[in-house]
């Protein structure tokens, strides 16, 4: 496959999964700053090879042969984020996009022996969870949102959105990672910013913020 059926294929399985369902060609376009007509172009390719169904009216889903391509692309990108961050001391608001150039290369071989080196990480460096080599996902608890959170509980961070460096950025200065307990001490009402507490640290956390950060109750 190349890069570009690559970005397709992972960004359509992005957005099913986000809840999309049947993802549009307007949503694929925003998504991947190109042009409607190129986004039909490719989706009339990718339904020629098997990878993608298109429902008029509703948009296109992935084919099980499509969702097995979408997953090994992100098993891929996962793995490399960890050898990028673990083994190369990339930071983690480095290792997305350097990952997007390397989960391109398509050896299997190569990814098993970089897992197996890895010794078989089940979570990137944001706690986005790896596919094993079947495609099988590791069992998850269900997560929410920290603004979705309530005032004076405790939550443990499971994973953090990695789509923007200057998000992760300002989560590192805040010491908010995977496995940190977050204390919600207040909720503003009138811009639904947070008020928390992390480390024994007081910070107040806007609503795009808090929203970014997956969590699960800290029982």
């Amino acid at each position: 496959m190349s890069e570009s059926t690559d970005n397709y294929l992972k960004t359509i399985y992005a957005l099913s999964k986000a809840g999309e369902g049947f993802v549009t060609t307007n949503a694929l376009s925003e998504k991947l700053g190109t042009r409607a007509s190129s986004v039909t172009d490719m989706l009339k390719k990718l339904n020629k090879q098997g990878s993608v169904s298109h429902e008029k009216y509703h948009g296109v889903s992935l084919t099980t042969k499509g969702e097995k391509q979408a997953v090994e692309i992100v098993r891929r990108h996962r793995i490399w984020e960890v050898f990028l961050s673990d083994k190369l001391g990339f930071r983690w608001d480095e290792v997305h996009e350097l990952a997007e150039q390397l989960e391109h290369i398509s050896s299997h071989e190569l990814i098993t022996r970089l897992e197996a080196f890895l010794g078989h990480p089940k979570f990137d460096p944001h706690g986005d969870p790896i596919p094993d080599k079947t495609g099988k996902m590791p069992r998850l608890a269900k997560t929410f949102k920290l603004s979705e959170g309530s005032e004076g509980e405790d939550f443990k961070v499971i994973s953090v959105d990695d789509s923007s460096s200057e998000l992760l950025q300002h989560l590192d200065l805040l010491k908010i990672r995977p496995g940190v307990v977050i204390n919600i001490r207040k909720l503003y009402s009138f811009d639904q910013s947070l008020e928390i507490i992390v480390s024994g640290k007081k910070h107040t956390v806007s609503a795009t913020v808090a929203a970014s950060i997956h969590v699960q109750k800290n029982n």
